[in-house]
């Protein structure tokens, strides 16, 4: 069980994981692992594999080789992800229904109760009205759709988070009480697994990271790591960097 004393095994663990559309290698013998308790941020420029490397894990896709095992037990089997919340990088909940509609559904769908005081708490915390609970999705703003998706996902409690593009649409007020959830999370126990095009948000918060380029890992660990070894002033200079050694190797 996740969680347990005795069971060492990572949060997430990708082991020579290939996916290739057509003759277009979108990852290419990727091994990865993400711990337990850890907010682990995964980089990338457009194409580089992060999507797939989540739909993989998902079982969106299939993978061509590899393996890929959540706390010790394969993707493959449905039961591994009961332990998983997932937000996508296109958000579109039915737009008919209201937001309290919407999180009743999950609830259903992660089998826990839905709770009113709950729901308030985070849409409190993450800047978003409660009226909206009362408005169909249609009448949401990008940035309120965003928030409700994060919301459903906050809500599951379950111990792993995974969110695609978790900031997109969101003002600086959002992104930064989305980050303060995020270190709550970790500070709980629960691990947060996330893609990302804002560098800076990843050097603030992540305890590691991993670069993805052409498919393939080119760095794995802290965000100091990765300035030690590839230079520049912070993050963005040494990812720079690594992509575009990578670009030459």
């Amino acid at each position: 069980m996740p969680g347990s004393t005795a069971d060492t095994s990572p949060a997430l663990a990708f082991a020579g994981v290939s996916k290739a559309y057509g003759t277009t290698r979108a990852l290419d013998e990727l091994t990865l692992e993400v711990r337990r308790g850890e907010l682990f941020g995964l980089v990338g420029g457009n194409g580089a594999g992060k999507t797939t490397l989540i739909k993989c894990l998902l079982d969106f896709c299939e993978v061509d080789r590899g393996e890929i095992r959540l706390f010790g037990v394969s993707h493959r089997l449905t039961a591994s992800r009961r332990e998983l919340a997932f937000l996508p990088e296109r958000f579109n909940p039915p737009y008919y229904l209201t937001g309290r509609d919407f999180l009743r559904y999950m609830a259903e769908m992660h089998r826990i109760s839905y709770d009113g005081k709950r729901v308030a708490e985070t849409f409190a915390r993450l800047d978003l009205d409660s009226g909206a609970l009362m408005k169909p999705v249609r009448d949401y703003s990008k940035g309120m759709t965003q928030k409700l998706g994060l919301a459903a996902c906050l809500l599951s409690g379950k111990a792993v988070q995974v969110l695609d593009e978790p900031t997109s649409g969101l003002d600086p007020k959002a992104r930064a009480l989305l980050k303060r959830e995020l270190k709550a999370l970790r500070g709980a126990g629960g691990t947060v697994f996330f893609s990302s095009h804002a560098l800076a948000d990843v050097e603030e918060i992540c305890d590691r990271m991993a670069v993805l380029h052409g498919g393939r890992l080119r760095f794995a660990g802290t965000p100091a790591e990765l300035v030690a070894r590839y230079g520049g002033a912070g993050v963005e200079a040494a990812f720079l960097e690594c992509i575009e050694v990578s670009a030459t190797a």
